[in-house]
């Protein structure tokens, strides 16, 4: 079905990697894609929050500018660029100006090392075809880029704040080097699970080790634990609901920026954008196949388009957490991310390891299969046991009327639960764990430990 992209003589494909000229023309060409295809795609993800959110809240949303409402991204970039641009009277100027570059830049780079792609077979102008990889450069030890790259952007914040000689936008910037610190542990805690699984710190290996069969190589189904707690830990590290006290509004005005205007605010929120985009496509490489999906083999053009609507699904997943979970208090933040997830990133990496010696050592892929079946088991049960309510009855009487309540049925109110109670595992396992603790300190004390709303009040 594809003849026309292959060549007629095979043995004649010259490999780019092998070609100076070819690998520097690729890297270019290939940096100037990524590129576009982040930055259209960043203006458009405001669009899709927007009239999500408003889907989700019965509203309309914007659909005034353009057919549908899809020139609104451009019409918000021309009312920044001319926007008065103000500074403080004692700020840093040259830490003020630099950090908005060390917030975008590091969202630009990110997916340097990401295969977007398998290798394709293309002509060039000189009769010749060429083997080329879809993605800039695949390096042996890509999730360290990942993790490197992804720890810059706390500079930003940092010296934003830091620079502004407002209290409220230094109160933000530590607020973000706090929870990115604390949140960063556990997410290179989780990167482990499928370094191990996979047997290289190559993200096209890893990519690699998921195709075949279906859906059922990802990862995610062979350690869920670790995909939950990398989801969760990726959120907090670009500082999204219900991760966003940074930026929290109520409290701190907007943050680290709320001394920016013009066109360095919209830097900060292009940087927050193009970052939700990068670690959607970080988790969809780590536990999702990355761009391995139906007809990939055959098709390797295909690829990119898988990746793409895997990426569309986790934005408007973490658009729908935006617009249904509250935004945590700091202390719970910080506590959920040395007590909850990195003692639960620690007990994912244990359970890969010995079932990967497992597997090993009985050649058998039910060895691995059936623990697995069973986390997924332990998990639910736990969601269902921590989260349960008291039924309620179908009909109640109000005012002496009769109302007809709608009852939790269907498969959209099934996987609305499946997905909540997954969400709630960390915060519940949290708020258990304070549970024991306090009873045994009665226990020991022989006195009710104060809670923290006493305890502050005190």
């Amino acid at each position: 079905m594809f003849e026309f992209l292959t060549p007629s003589d095979p043995t004649a494909v010259i490999e780019c990697a092998t070609s100076t000229p070819c690998t520097v023309t690729h890297s270019i060409l290939s940096a100037a894609v990524i590129f576009f295809v982040l930055l259209t795609g960043f203006a458009y993800t405001t669009v899709l929050e927007r009239r999500l959110i408003a889907w989700l809240q019965d509203r309309i949303g914007p659909n005034r500018v353009g057919p549908l409402g899809l020139l609104q991204p451009a019409a918000d970039g021309v009312k920044l660029i001319f926007k008065q641009d103000v500074m403080p009277m004692n700020a840093d100027k040259v830490v003020y100006y630099v950090a908005p570059l060390l917030k975008v830049i590091p969202a630009l780079i990110v997916l340097a090392v990401v295969p977007l792609g398998p290798p394709i077979t293309i002509p060039w102008f000189d009769g010749e075809w060429y083997r080329i990889s879809q993605g800039i450069l695949d390096v042996n030890v890509g999730v360290l880029w990942l993790l490197a790259v992804t720890s810059l952007s706390v500079y930003g914040v940092a010296m934003a704040g830091w620079s502004s000689a407002n209290k409220y936008s230094m109160i933000g910037s530590l607020r973000s080097s706090a929870s990115m610190i604390s949140y960063e542990l556990s997410l290179g805690t989780a990167f482990a699970v499928p370094i191990m699984l996979a047997g290289s710190m190559s993200v096209g290996d890893i990519v690699e080790a998921q195709t075949g069969n279906f859906i059922f190589n990802w990862f995610i189904f062979q350690n869920p634990l670790a995909a939950a707690v990398m989801a969760v830990a990726l959120l907090a590290e670009v500082n999204r609901a219900p991760f966003d006290l940074p930026e929290a509004e109520q409290e701190l005005v907007a943050g680290h920026m709320t001394e920016y205007s013009g066109m360095k605010f919209a830097m900060f929120f292009m940087a927050e954008y193009i970052n939700m985009i990068g670690i959607s496509v970080i988790f969809a490489s780590m536990f999702l196949g990355g761009y391995s999906f139906i007809l990939t083999d055959q098709a390797p053009i295909l690829g990119p388009i898988w990746l793409i609507l895997k990426v569309v699904g986790l934005l408007s997943l973490m658009v729908w957490i935006r617009s249904a979970l509250p935004r945590l208090r700091y202390d719970r933040l910080m506590s959920v991310g040395w007590k909850v997830m990195l003692p639960l990133a620690l007990v994912s990496v244990v359970w890969t390891a010995v079932l990967v010696v497992i597997q090993e050592e009985t050649q058998s892929q039910a060895a691995y299969i059936i623990p697995t079946l069973v986390m997924f088991v332990l998990m639910g049960l736990a969601a269902y046991l921590f989260s349960r309510d008291e039924a309620t009855p179908l009909t109640t009487t109000s005012g002496g009327v009769e109302v007809v309540r709608m009852g939790n049925q269907g498969i959209g109110f099934a996987l609305i639960q499946l997905v909540g109670s997954l969400v709630a595992i960390p915060f519940l396992l949290f708020r258990y764990t304070v549970d024991v603790a306090q009873n045994l300190n009665e226990a020991v004390n022989g006195k009710p430990t104060p809670s923290a709303d006493e305890q502050q009040q005190s």
